[in-house]
């Protein structure tokens, strides 16, 4: 190899303009002459062939187009990681060179340089100072000389080393485990080698508590081979590593919190059940990931499962849930707190979004924010109370009744809504006269223009608004806690005729539609909290 061209080429990352690459190939191409690089574009779109020239194949590339031949002039190679922050703290020796020049004095034929060490120890000063460092971009390659960011940099604790040109994760722990109080790192957009095997772990990061490794290509067996290197380890990020399936972890990741899978394709949503048992895992994001499905075997109708004891936030937005069961399977998730579903095929079964989110919420007992939307006690009890109305008449089909000594409804209504026998002790079985569906009438379906005023809120500007005179007084606070903003506390509603002015009327009954209180267009509602 020339002195241009590191003698370990193979499989070094690049970078050519601006476009990233790796190098596959370093030789001859005949006919032409001279060293010609070999390189697997990052973009395909960037390459011309598969690695082949005039029938000849000199590498192997993932694109049929991913291919070039550059020359080695024309490939960045990197540089060392203090290289990359002095560049970008502006800490650079060129800089330390001017500042010397500039404070020389002559005396005779010598050159006595003033502050030349005061410049340095300045420098060194800053360095020391550096507590969360990022050189994304930076095109670094490697640790540089060994020890030195331990001595230049003691006090680092986060560093993001995403879109470098790091090749493997052996030149990864060459900086990282110089690096003793290190508690954040993100390798992300870093196509790199993982080791193969345990032997290639080389230290302990002992104090790393958060790692992104998306788009690096890792694989999850990869994952678990590295994990021993991160003991104390609460957030891992994985998006975009088209991982497909999963393992269980043994005695590894144990104290994680935080697990990021989005945009990975999984075979299917039995995988999960391999990471059910992260002992401490609390918040598991799975958006894009294909899943359509999800078990928990080990819960029976309206049980909770032992698996992931400690869930609290779950993100499954941009999947292919179609399906109700999903979510009755979610309820027996011990602590789930938190839920995005957004952009799933099952947000266009029912008749409006609202509708989804209230079955979603009579679902899932004990869910406090749905989409990013707090649920106030108003609008849970509302969706629950819907819910319980809504299938009552199934309920009674299947052999439902509110006799407690003949209430034994079947196991398929059981495993369609598994949380209806407990709506039903929480507030008590739904009376027939309840369930009887009434007549559209022309002149009670319209809506009502309302002026809805708060009264104690001087602040607050009268808003105006349409809603159906069938809208249930629950329906119209569980509306006004998000329109208003309004944080968890009590709602009281009244409402001010325009045919009886001065005279304010109380809302009392959550279960009564505005029509049963004789609203009529132009009145006024006002709202106390």
């Amino acid at each position: 190899m020339t002195s241009s061209v590191p003698s370990d080429v193979l499989g070094r990352r690049i970078l050519c303009d601006t476009e990233y690459a790796t190098v596959r190939y370093a030789g001859s191409v005949p006919p032409t002459t001279g060293l010609w690089l070999g390189v697997e574009w990052d973009n395909p779109q960037r390459g011309k062939h598969n690695g082949s020239h005039e029938g000849v194949q000199y590498f192997k590339c993932g694109h049929p187009t991913g291919g070039s031949f550059i020359r080695p002039n024309k490939a960045n190679f990197g540089v060392d990681f203090l290289t990359a922050v002095k560049n970008r703290y502006g800490l650079n020796d060129e800089q330390d060179v001017e500042c010397e020049k500039e404070n020389a004095l002559v005396i005779g034929k010598k050159t006595v340089e003033l502050v030349g060490f005061d410049s340095i120890i300045e420098q060194q000063s800053q360095l020391n100072k550096l507590v969360d460092i990022s050189v994304r971009e930076c095109a670094v390659s490697h640790a540089g000389q060994k020890e030195e960011i331990s001595r230049t940099c003691p006090n680092i604790r986060s560093i993001n080393l995403s879109k470098n040109l790091l090749p493997s994760w052996e030149k990864v722990t060459d900086i990282a485990c110089q690096v003793q109080n290190l508690e954040s790192l993100d390798l992300s957009e870093n196509k790199m080698k993982f080791p193969s095997d345990s032997g290639s772990i080389t230290c302990t990061l002992g104090k790393l508590r958060v790692l992104a490794l998306n788009r690096t290509g890792v694989t999850w067996a990869e994952v678990l081979l590295c994990s021993p290197e991160w003991p104390a380890l609460e957030e891992l990020y994985l998006a975009s590593n088209d991982i497909t399936v999963l393992e269980r972890p043994i005695n590894v990741l144990q104290t994680l919190k935080l697990l990021d899978l989005s945009n990975n394709q999984l075979i299917d949503g039995s995988q999960l059940q391999l990471i059910a048992y992260l002992p401490r895992l609390e918040q598991l994001i799975l958006s894009n990931t294909g899943i359509s499905s999800i078990h928990f075997p080990d819960g029976g109708f309206g049980c909770k499962t032992k698996m992931f004891p400690l869930l609290q936030r779950l993100a499954v937005d941009d999947n292919k849930i179609s399906q109700w069961s999903f979510i009755n399977e979610l309820d027996k998730l011990q602590c789930l707190q938190s839920l995005h579903c957004q952009n799933n095929p099952l947000m266009g079964t029912e008749k409006s979004p609202e509708t989804v989110r209230q079955l979603i919420i009579a679902k899932i007992g004990q869910l406090k924010v749905l989409n990013k939307s707090e649920i106030f006690p108003d609008e849970r009890k509302g969706a629950e109370l819907d819910y319980r109305k809504m299938f009552g008449n199934d309920w009674i089909t299947a052999g439902g009744n509110q006799n407690p000594d003949k209430n034994r409804p079947n196991e398929e209504f059981l495993a369609a809504h598994p949380r209806y026998q407990l709506l039903c002790l929480k507030y008590g079985a739904p009376e027939e006269g309840e369930l009887k569906r009434q007549q559209p009438f022309i002149l009670k379906n319209q809506l009502l223009t309302l002026t809805i005023k708060c009264p104690d809120k001087p602040d607050q500007k009268p808003i105006e608004k349409k809603l159906p005179d069938s809208m249930t007084i629950q329906k119209v606070k569980g509306l006004l806690y998000r329109l208003l903003k309004i944080p968890g506390s009590e709602l009281k509603l009244s409402y001010e005729s325009s045919k009886m002015e001065g005279k304010e009327i109380e809302l009392e009954n959550d279960l009564k539609p505005l029509q049963f209180y004789s609203i009529e267009n132009g009145d006024t509602m006002l709202v106390r909290w």
